[in-house]
C-alpha cells in the first residue's frame, strides 16, 4: 500500500451524479474518441466512484478493487487478468494509446503556466500503430 496517498499510478474520484453503466461506457467513449471499449460483465449498479491509469494500468486491478470503486478504465489488460474482477468492479480497457492521447495538451498546458517564454511544439506525427476494422 502507497504510504503517501497524493502520490503514484492512478487516481479514483467520485462522480457528481450517478451515472447508469451504458450511458457512462457511452460518455467514455464520446470523450476518449472511442471506437471501443473492452470491459467485463456489467453489473447492474450505477457508476459512482472511478479509478483510473493510463497506459499499462492492469498491475493495478487489486488497488482499484480495493478502493471501491464500480469502474477502472485503463489499458493493456491481458485476457487472464479480466477474471481478477470478479463481480466486484466492471474493468474497462480503453486503448494505451487512446488513454494517455490527452497528456501532452495537459502538459502543454502545466508547462505554459508556470515557463509562459518557454517554447513547446507538439509534434503532428501520431505512433499509435494499433488500428480496429
Amino acid at each position: 500500500m502507497n504510504p503517501n496517498p497524493h502520490t503514484g499510478l492512478g487516481m479514483t474520484g467520485d462522480l457528481p451524479e450517478p451515472a447508469s453503466e451504458k450511458d457512462f461506457l457511452d460518455h467514455l467513449k464520446k470523450v476518449f474518441e472511442l471506437k471501443v471499449i473492452r470491459h467485463t460483465k456489467l453489473r447492474g449498479n450505477p457508476i459512482r466512484k472511478v479509478a483510473v491509469c493510463g497506459g499499462s494500468g492492469a498491475g493495478l486491478i487489486k488497488q482499484a478493487i480495493a478502493s471501491k470503486s464500480d469502474i477502472y478504465i485503463t489499458a493493456d489488460i491481458r485476457y487472464h487478468q479480466f477474471f481478477e474482477a470478479g463481480d466486484s468492479i466492471i474493468l474497462a480497457d480503453i486503448g494505451h494509446f487512446e488513454s494517455e492521447q490527452f497528456t501532452t495538451g495537459i502538459i502543454y498546458e502545466l508547462l505554459n503556466k508556470k515557463f509562459p517564454t518557454f517554447a513547446v511544439h507538439f509534434s503532428r506525427v501520431k505512433t499509435n500503430p494499433i488500428n480496429y476494422y
